[in-house]
């Protein structure tokens, strides 16, 4: 049987995941904001379809749906446009909804899983709770909720600004982070529709919790540079956003996608990640 995938918010983690599955024989479908990106889609094989879409036709012969699209202050958009669809469809075997370990907000350096109560300390992770929550209460939804830790992969790195020369080793007193290879969240999310577990929720990290600016230092040797100045945070300029990385220190343990999903970490630490990342840009 052909396996279809409605994918919404076709972006870059999405896009992993469909380098797995099209060569397989999938159809996957991914939704867009953008005309302009068609084309890209349709070169890696996905059929685009520009949101907003009308649900009930797009859930038509889908056995799966994979959503990346973020909350905002009212909710899950995808839920408000088509949450009657979803709970309607038929024949579906898997949901996927990408969150954010910052549900678990402040930890300061401690350690996490996936029964550790949720309490975001800013607006984007109370955001993302909601949008939990609202997933969740979707009668009858085979839903597996993911947690990801910090994103990087090829395009998304820390070379690019240390070329750039706009890197700062920004340093804020026990502050560490847990991150997640994209191709390695591609992994996690394929592991699962094989192995279906409705309602389980599963962080999607490293073995490698880091302070940031160790990130940095290691990037700049591979590239032979000296690593850039040391700035501290409560003087660092920073976006609203950038800042708000920074409110939370934790390390995220992720035992579960190993033991209940058979999951072998293609990068198991950042310094694994990054030669790779490199020596792909130079091939």
């Amino acid at each position: 049987m052909t396996k279809t995938l409605l994918s919404l918010g076709h972006g870059y983690t999405a896009r992993a995941l469909a380098r797995r599955l099209v060569p397989q024989g999938w159809t996957v479908v991914g939704t867009l904001r953008d005309e302009t990106q068609m084309d890209e889609l349709r070169s890696g094989g996905v059929t685009p379809m520009l949101w907003p879409i009308d649900f009930e036709a797009a859930l038509e012969g889908v056995t799966h749906v994979l959503s990346s699209i973020r909350p905002d202050e009212d909710g899950d958009p995808v839920l408000r446009a088509g949450r009657d669809a979803l709970a309607k469809a038929g024949g579906l075997e898997w949901v996927g909804y990408l969150s954010t370990t910052g549900v678990y907000g402040d930890m300061d350096g401690g350690w996490v899983d996936e029964d550790t109560p949720l309490d975001p300390g800013g607006m984007r992770g109370k955001m993302r709770v909601k949008a939990e929550a609202e997933w969740q209460t979707v009668e009858g939804l085979p839903l597996h909720v993911f947690r990801l830790a910090g994103i990087y992969g090829p395009g998304r790195g820390p070379f690019a600004k240390l070329r750039r020369g706009t890197a700062r080793r920004i340093i804020k007193k026990n502050q560490v982070f847990s991150r997640a290879h994209v191709d390695d969240i591609a992994q996690v999310l394929e592991a699962s529709m094989n192995r279906p577990d409705p309602g389980r929720v599963y962080n999607v990290c490293d073995d490698s919790p880091a302070p940031p600016q160790d990130i940095l230092t290691y990037a700049a040797e591979l590239l032979g540079m000296e690593p850039p100045p040391e700035v501290a945070f409560e003087d660092a300029e920073m976006s609203p956003m950038a800042r708000s990385f920074y409110s939370d220190s934790k390390r995220v343990r992720n035992t579960r996608i190993k033991e209940e999903l058979g999951v072998v970490l293609k990068y198991p630490n950042y310094r694994d990640a990054l030669k790779a990342m490199l020596d792909e840009e130079r091939d």
